[in-house]
């Protein structure tokens, strides 16, 4: 079936140790909107279609939930669930109905070879409005997820689930699942955990201006402005209160199927300039590394107090 494949990628689910905290900084600071909530789980969505972008629960320690993507129709569902099911990979349940608070839609949840958790869905509640304000992400870019089995994590998604290789690079591996030219890359690491997720907005000068909003809140550039290789897309990291990083990102490098062709590491190990186009951004952070690599011992229980107190003088306080 030519439709059974993930046609995009919705959402990244996270847990929080301080729910009022986090929320405050997704929505007051880094610039999503609450949409809905059922007990201690709130949904944030961007400036686009997609019912949510991040999805915080709160629970004892901060980690990785899970990965949403998008299908087209219960059919590529169930095609999707087979798939997996044939791939011998964990599953929690076969196709179903999903909770309304979190758009409802129909899908399931499953864990990749290596353990990360991923949850596929068609019919999902999708919104019609949106704002102005360009500094507000339209929708989640791509996530990175840390890898000790980046070939077999790759094959997965490409076998399995119907991505495309983009690129590979010594450190990472892209594969994409629409135009963009990744919606999840595998980064070398200790694995399975998440490197980074990225938010997209509509143009450099809305980048600039959500990471001015940062920096005024008291969040530190951690590498960047500047534009990649790969993807060529312009990018300005920060890492959130919980330890998590989080990448503010404009113009992704858009894909023609009928002419891309993928580049092998050693393209790029020879591109002029590295890790940055425009030669600005050098190296990130030590906190930034830190952080990538899933040490929440960089988390700053300070910042997420100043996210609180934010959101209090908001709502008049």
């Amino acid at each position: 079936m030519n439709n059974a494949r993930i046609t995009g990628l919705r959402s990244v689910e996270l847990a929080v140790p301080n729910l009022t905290q986090s929320v405050a900084f997704y929505s007051k600071v880094w610039g999503l909107e609450p949409v809905s909530s059922d007990g201690e789980t709130i949904h944030l969505r961007g400036n686009g279609i997609e019912h949510h972008a991040v999805t915080l629960r709160e629970r004892p320690t901060a980690g990785l939930l899970g990965v949403h993507f998008a299908a087209l129709n219960r059919e590529a569902v169930d095609a999707l669930y087979e798939r997996a099911k044939a791939a011998g990979v964990s599953i929690a349940a076969a196709p179903a109905e999903l909770p309304g608070s979190a758009g409802g839609g129909y899908g399931f949840q499953f864990k990749t070879p290596e353990g990360h958790m991923l949850n596929i869905a068609s019919d999902v509640v999708r919104h019609q409005t949106s704002n102005n304000d360009g500094s507000v992400p339209n929708k989640l870019s791509h996530v990175v997820l840390n890898s000790a089995k980046m070939d077999q994590q790759t094959a997965f998604f490409i076998d399995t689930l119907g991505f495309k290789l983009s690129d590979k690079t010594d450190m990472m591996e892209f594969v994409r699942c629409s135009a963009d030219h990744h919606s999840i890359a595998m980064a070398r690491g200790s694995g399975p955990t998440l490197n980074h997720m990225a938010f997209e907005v509509p143009s450099i000068d809305g980048l600039m201006r959500g990471a001015g909003r940062m920096k005024k809140h008291g969040f530190n550039v951690e590498w960047g402005v500047g534009r990649h290789g790969p993807g060529n897309n312009v990018f300005s990291y920060f890492v959130d209160p919980n330890g998590f990083v989080v990448e503010y990102t404009a113009e992704v490098q858009q894909v023609d199927e009928a002419t891309y062709e993928a580049h092998d590491a050693q393209y790029w190990r020879e591109f002029p300039m590295r890790p940055c186009r425009w030669g600005i951004a050098t190296m990130p952070s030590n906190r930034f590394k830190a952080a990538a690599a899933g040490d929440f011992s960089v988390a700053d229980p300070e910042a997420g107090k100043r996210c609180e107190e934010i959101m209090a003088q908001t709502l008049g306080r």
